[in-house]
């Protein structure tokens, strides 16, 4: 977590008690008590009212408000119907992400728009006509963050099985279709696959790939059309 992430979050925290110990708030966001009475002392320097002592508690002096955000109501809707396509699409982790970050500008947008935002009618219903994944999209996901090899076992279009290892990409929602992009080693070529049609999901290895010429992201988008045919599953032989 980023410091400046982890300053808002003793805030919002503070905000929910009445007091609390650096030992809560350190356990609550995984950090030292050392780190959270040094967090606690520049929150106090910068104007946030902080009250209490090292040993005994914290409190946030009532009335304290961070400056609110302002959002047009077109924004608004934008967020939520994003956050809400995540929710309904997206792995448990990132759901969970999404749902967080809606909180959060919840809690810092003015009361009018924090009616607005609740209340919104765009909405992103979950649909059961889906097929299930074989495996959890945030391994997926940390590995391309990570920039580590997968392997997995894969049936393309035409029912054909085959093993693969690849260099992940990019990840791409085709609703209700997700759909990575890749550098095919056994093809030794960029190739898309639909993440439903995956198998035996593994990360082989943890040391990453490093980026080569001909083999990246940038290089995969300069092919016009890639991702349409991604999409329909014709590029994955």
């Amino acid at each position: 977590m980023r410091r400046a992430d982890r300053l808002f979050e003793i805030i919002q925290l503070m905000r929910r008690r009445p007091t609390v110990t650096a030992r809560e708030l350190g356990a609550a966001l995984e950090v030292s008590e050392r780190t959270i009475y040094r967090d606690i002392a520049d929150l106090a320097a910068s104007g946030v009212p902080i009250e209490g002592e090292a040993g005994v508690g914290y409190t946030l002096r009532p009335g304290f408000d961070l400056p609110p955000l302002m959002f047009k109501e077109a924004e608004i809707e934008a967020l939520v119907l994003g956050a809400r396509i995540v929710e309904s699409w997206a792995d448990g982790e990132l759901a969970e992400a999404a749902t967080d970050v809606i909180a959060k500008i919840e809690a810092v947008i003015p009361e009018r728009l924090r009616g607005y935002m609740a209340g919104t009618a765009l909405l992103a219903p979950e649909t059961h006509f889906v097929e299930p994944l074989g495996f959890d999209l945030a391994d997926l996901r940390r590995a391309l963050r990570q920039r580590l090899r997968v392997h997995f076992g894969y049936t393309d279009v035409f029912g054909q099985t085959s093993e693969r290892t690849v260099r992940p990409l990019s990840l791409a929602f085709f609703g209700p279709v997700w759909v990575l992009a890749a550098w095919c080693e056994l093809r030794e070529d960029f190739r898309t696959f639909r993440l439903d049609r995956m198998r035996g999901f593994t990360v082989p290895e943890l040391a990453p790939f490093r980026p080569e010429p001909g083999k990246t992201l940038h290089d995969f988008l300069k092919r016009p059309g890639t991702w349409t045919r991604g999409a329909a599953g014709a590029s994955d032989g």
